[in-house]
């Protein structure tokens, strides 16, 4: 079997904070170890679709499994998102887990601003945090969430409750907050092309839409933001456009009951079909993906098929 990942050391996006990913190192350096050991290549600094073309897959190998993940950022299009100082929480995070002392985006001495409430935003606030960022807060468009189960959610549905990370902690105990129900209107030019502050305003919902609440109108000083907002499927780079292969409706990479794509011989497992989503889906996917796998090339398995790709959690 052969791995190729376009990042420059292996496992370098497990490394990256990502919320489907997030583990201690040392577990991914010890699995990497075993999987060498099995007879695994893993050939890295390779854009898949670039410089190993999709015809060049198919001829080297009998069967193709697709995991790149589903990193096509949601983007915020305001008035000012071209200003310096507003990145992606993606152009944020991995230099500075590759390189903390000397990222290029550093924090240290702003305030910084953190849209989204998600694992990707934790992330960027204990960075931020470790950083010695002036000030950093959080904004989620959502409400926030209750402490408790909700009536309308009851067990074993899996609740929308308000979490305290370790980032947050530290947020609490510093200069910070985590603010609910507002939207970003404008990113404030300081003159030069940099931002300066952020515009909001309150608003009510999610049940119709979010709606602004007139009179709510404030700002923000925000010298560094980053966009924590989720993701919106797989990356339609030209890996998957000369693949040829098909999209389900949420813009994921569609696959039959044994993972395979509408493209004989390419299977795809974890979030580039599922959709952005934790790790222990994508490991029992990777498992489930191989026994598909074993059959196509063989006829016949005796690995293990923990869940079908139509399985999702209890919501």
């Amino acid at each position: 079997m052969v791995v190729f990942e376009r990042a420059d050391a292996i496992g370098g996006l497990l490394r990256y904070g990502i919320p489907e990913f997030k583990m201690e190192k040392r577990h991914i350096d010890r699995r990497l170890e075993q999987m060498r050991a099995e007879g695994t290549q893993f050939r890295t600094s390779v854009n898949v679709g670039v410089d190993i073309t999709a015809e060049q897959l198919r001829e080297q190998f009998d069967a193709v499994i697709l995991s790149g993940g589903a990193t096509q950022w949601r983007d915020l299009p305001v008035a000012g998102r071209s200003l310096r100082g507003v990145y992606q929480a993606m152009e944020y995070l991995p230099p500075a887990n590759k390189d903390f002392e000397n990222s290029p985006i550093n924090a240290r001495g702003k305030h910084v601003v953190v849209i989204g409430g998600g694992d990707t935003g934790a992330d960027c606030i204990g960075t931020a945090i470790r950083q010695g960022a002036a000030s950093v807060t959080q904004l989620e468009i959502m409400p926030q969430p209750p402490a408790s189960r909700p009536g309308a959610q009851p067990w074993p549905t899996f609740p929308t409750l308000f979490k305290m990370e370790s980032a947050h902690e530290e947020l609490a105990d510093g200069e910070g907050d985590r603010v609910y129900a507002v939207s970003t209107t404008e990113f404030v030019d300081d003159g030069t092309g940099q931002v300066r502050a952020l515009r909001l305003v309150q608003v009510e919902g999610p049940q119709s839409g979010f709606k602004p609440i007139p009179g709510t109108e404030r700002e923000i000083p925000a010298d560094l933001v980053t966009l924590s907002m989720g993701f919106v499927g797989p990356e339609k780079g030209a890996l998957l456009e000369d693949l040829g292969v098909e999209y389900d409706a949420r813009g994921n990479v569609a696959r039959d009951k044994t993972y395979m794509t509408n493209v004989d011989g390419v299977f795809v497992a974890g979030d580039m079909g599922r959709g952005q989503s934790l790790i222990v889906w994508a490991i029992a996917e990777g498992r489930a993906a191989a026994s598909g796998v074993d059959r196509f090339l063989t006829g016949e398995t005796a690995l293990p098929y923990p869940i079908l790709p139509t399985a999702r959690p209890l919501v």
